[in-house]
């Protein structure tokens, strides 16, 4: 695995949980709806007898489950990038690696942050990810 790869999977793992985020609030809202009551005649047979928001609170109490253990591992990946991040020797690769990858800012946030260009501040990062050592045994998502 390249360094950019490695380092680009905190981000997207955010991702991933801010639309299972998402997810789970439109389905707490689904099943805080009422529905519509049927008045046509109900037949027996094999029909579920609980009501429709039950089977949602089950669907978010999964998701949030789900989503926590993506939290956890996110927690996990981040720990594990700030320190092949601190191995690299240069103050301001440092720096741009962390904007990047911990914080998640663009090329101009970065450069307006670090009062440089952004031409600077992509040389620094290009420059950075030639002395980022991945680890042996890296969390993969």
């Amino acid at each position: 695995m390249r360094a950019r790869e490695y380092l680009s999977q905190a981000y997207r793992l955010e991702q991933r949980i801010n639309s299972d985020i998402e997810e789970a609030a439109g389905l707490r809202r689904m099943a805080a709806s009422i529905s519509s009551p049927s008045w046509g005649e109900k037949y027996g047979g094999t029909r579920p007898t609980d009501p429709p928001f039950v089977r949602s609170l089950i669907k978010v109490m999964d998701l949030e489950d789900k989503i926590n253990d993506e939290i956890e591992l996110l927690v996990k990946l981040k720990a594990e990038i700030r320190v092949v991040i601190d191995q690299v020797k240069n103050m301001d690769e440092q720096i741009v690696l962390r904007y990047r990858y911990l914080h998640n800012y663009t090329w101009e946030q970065i450069a307006r942050k670090l009062n440089a260009g952004e031409r600077t501040v992509r040389r620094w990062h290009n420059s950075a990810l030639e002395h980022v050592v991945v680890p042996e045994n890296p969390t993969i998502i």
